[in-house]
């Protein structure tokens, strides 16, 4: 098997197992922490004056849902079985014009030039092999159309994202390493590495602008934050109950520097990229 279909079923079993179903269980959580994202990506749509807009990585759909609310009407495609199905649930609860795909973006045949732009709130981190799925996004959009997204920048600048595992680390030794140069959160903070993968896949004028919203949550949902979501999320569940109250006693201190009163709050370090689907499409 090549690192990419490992990564590929890796990725699939992850968002349609344990991930994915605390993406849904925290899909209220996430939403109001990533509402500056999802206004950004707004904003951008609406620079850009698209009426067909495809929002890739799209969870549970709360992007889609706010640009369609703009636009008349999105989709969502997103490669986990429980998100996208929350996704549909929610859009019908909210009357919203938005329909969702469950598919892997990096072969779903969305149809030539079906789209005037591309949009993605954290959901293009994770291709097993990114120039393979930019390339057929490529192929998705009309000629001079837009891609808009908003990803990590690293570690380094986002203490909030790291801060569980490190203080985790001496009692879950079997924490998963975090792989820069592989699919994952940080996978998109080196800007010359997006520029080539973009540039790869037949996208122009790549550009990265920092950006750095401030993200809230409340401290009530807190331990219910960092023991769900993220490296720790995926080893804890498996660990014994001594264990698992150790981690929450060392860790929730970890997280003191953020807490404001009732409210937890911190910079999320980012890149909001835009390009354009060059006239000259890669084969």
């Amino acid at each position: 098997m090549d690192a990419s279909r490992r990564d590929h079923d890796e990725q699939a079993a992850r968002w349609n197992g344990p991930s994915g179903h605390a993406w849904v269980e925290l899909q209220q959580l996430l939403d109001g922490m990533f509402r500056p994202i999802e206004e950004l990506l707004v904003r951008a749509v609406a620079e850009e004056g698209s009426a067909r807009v495809l929002d890739v990585g799209c969870g549970t759909g709360a992007v889609t849902r706010a640009v369609a609310r703009r636009t008349g009407h999105c989709v969502g495609a997103d490669l986990s079985a429980p998100m996208i199905a929350a996704a549909r649930a929610l859009a019908e609860q909210e009357d919203v014009p938005a329909s969702f795909v469950h598919a892997d973006v990096q072969e779903h045949a969305f149809g030539p030039g079906a789209f005037d732009t591309v949009v993605s709130r954290f959901g293009v981190m994770f291709f097993p092999d990114p120039v393979r799925a930019f390339t057929n996004l490529r192929t998705a959009v009309a000629d001079g159309g837009g891609l808009r997204l908003v990803v990590w920048r690293g570690p380094e600048e986002n203490p909030f994202m790291t801060a569980a595992e490190r203080a985790a680390a001496p009692f879950v030794p079997e924490l998963p390493a975090r792989r820069p140069d592989q699919p994952g959160q940080f996978a998109f903070a080196d800007p010359d590495r997006v520029r080539g993968i973009l540039e790869a896949s037949g996208w122009s004028g790549a550009s990265l602008r920092p950006v750095d919203p401030v993200c809230t949550l409340p401290e009530r949902d807190l331990v219910r934050y960092f023991t769900r979501l993220g490296p720790l999320g995926t080893v804890l569940p498996q660990a014994d109950e001594r264990t698992r109250a150790e981690v929450v006693d060392a860790v929730r201190p970890a997280f003191d520097p953020f807490v404001q009163g009732t409210e937890v709050r911190y910079t999320a370090a980012c890149w909001e990229i835009s390009a354009r689907a060059s006239t000259s499409k890669v084969s």
